[in-house]
């Protein structure tokens, strides 16, 4: 496995995680800052040229 297959891996695994909480997430303030970073998360992973 290369390095970027581990990152999409460990990237993959993580965002559908947080996709999974988010039912159970009932302080609005948590959900606004896991719901943010996957968005950034998931923009810097688009953007990079690797």
């Amino acid at each position: 496995m290369t390095e970027q297959e581990l990152y999409m891996k460990m990237y993959c695994h993580l965002f559908n995680k947080i996709t999974d909480a988010f039912p159970y997430i009932t302080n609005d303030k948590a959900y606004e800052i896991l719901s943010q970073a996957q968005k950034d998360t998931e923009e810097m992973f688009v953007s990079y040229e690797g």
